[in-house]
């Protein structure tokens, strides 16, 4: 049996119209630019975004740790940091340690040499909005500089590290 080109034609034509519909409806590659999520992520990675995570599909709403993509306020930069904190939450930094509702925080993406000494804080995150940092807090432009972003910028979250090979996985 063969197919005749204009079935061709159009069988591809159809195969390419959906690859995209998903890769803008439902996910995304997005490359790391910069250290400020190392040692989670590293300049040159590649993750995907699921688009679906928290908006139109009846995704679910974010959770501290999610690994975040949106367009960040002001600038409308499309940027990827850590939710620290969700709405009504109180954050601060003391001596670069997170307290998140009176508590420290365990963060094991960080890495304990790179965080600096800064102080910031508290600050009582807006309702149906999320606070952001980078896992490098000394090299990351986030929710310290630019304040909260709300949960309608978040563009997707981050589920899988699909670039290099050799660090191909899930993401925490």
């Amino acid at each position: 049996m063969t197919i005749r080109r204009p079935r061709l034609a159009a069988l591809l034509t159809v195969v390419l119209g959906v690859l995209l519909v998903a890769r803008l409806a439902v996910a995304e590659p997005f490359a790391i630019p910069s250290e400020s999520m190392s040692p989670t992520l590293t300049r040159g990675d590649h993750v995907l975004v699921d688009k679906l995570a928290y908006g139109g599909g009846g995704g679910a709403a974010p959770r501290r740790g999610d690994l975040v993509v949106f367009h960040a306020p002001r600038s409308g930069e499309i940027m990827l940091k850590r939710v620290v904190a969700l709405g009504g939450d109180t954050v601060a930094l003391e001596d670069g340690a997170l307290v998140v509702n009176g508590e420290r925080q365990i963060e094991p993406y960080t890495d304990p040499d790179a965080i600096d000494s800064v102080y910031f804080g508290p600050a009582r995150v807006a309702p149906r909005s999320v606070f952001v940092l980078g896992d490098n807090r000394a090299d990351s432009t986030d929710s310290r500089a630019f304040g909260f972003v709300p949960n309608t910028d978040l563009i997707g979250r981050a589920r899988a590290r699909v670039w290099p090979p050799s660090r191909w996985g899930g993401l925490r």
